[in-house]
């Protein structure tokens, strides 16, 4: 799989760089510091994931950038690497069409794991994150709606993201943004677990 780079820091860059160059599955297709550059290089070089951060120069591009990523006529999959973590950074990446979401003082294995999951169309929110949504939501309610129970339902059958799209007649960027609100809710980080949770609280048959 194929991978860029979009950060505004030349360290960051170097780092993910030389991460990546040590799985034989990982190939770096380039490295910018700029969306611009970011959406430029997506259109020449057709990687399949981008790693993307949210702020560049101070100001706050990476969801919009991701946006018009994702509304490329074959667009990659953009997975979020940022410092910033707050429940409105993250609702609107996903919202944007983000995989998944990751903070830079994620361990590298983490990282190569989302990569790797982004590129075959499943979402990855660090554990991190979901662990500082759940904490955020605690005061707020915290039962799923019956759109999320639909999500969830079709996802404990197997379904991909496309396919549960299809199902419902949203995008697939709907069922990732369901996703997102599930996982702080359940308490969890990812779709296996989710589905794990939801059948242990009751919202889902068992077998």
């Amino acid at each position: 799989m194929r991978v860029l780079i979009a950060d505004d820091h030349p360290v960051i860059r170097a780092g993910l760089t030389a991460l990546f160059d040590t799985e034989q599955d990982i190939e770096v297709a380039g490295a910018v510091g700029t969306t611009a550059a970011a959406v430029a290089a997506v259109r020449e070089l057709a990687p399949d994931v981008v790693l993307m951060d949210l702020q560049f120069d101070h100001r706050f591009e990476g969801a919009e950038a991701t946006r018009t990523l994702r509304a490329l006529p074959d667009p990659p999959a953009v997975l979020v690497l940022t410092n910033f973590d707050t429940d409105s950074d993250i609702v609107s990446a996903i919202e944007a069409g983000a995989a998944g979401y990751l903070l830079k003082d994620a361990p590298p294995g983490e990282i190569v794991a989302a990569v790797r999951a982004a590129a075959v169309g499943q979402t990855a929110l660090a554990p991190a994150v979901a662990s500082r949504l759940l904490t955020r939501m605690r005061e707020r309610p915290t039962a799923l709606s019956s759109r999320e129970l639909q999500v969830l339902d079709l996802v404990a059958r197997g379904h991909s993201n496309t396919e549960v799209a299809g199902e419902l007649y949203v995008s697939e960027t709907t069922v990732k943004s369901h996703l997102a609100h599930i996982y702080p809710k359940l308490g969890v980080s990812s779709r296996t677990a989710a589905v794990a949770a939801a059948r242990r609280a009751g919202y889902l048959r068992r077998g």
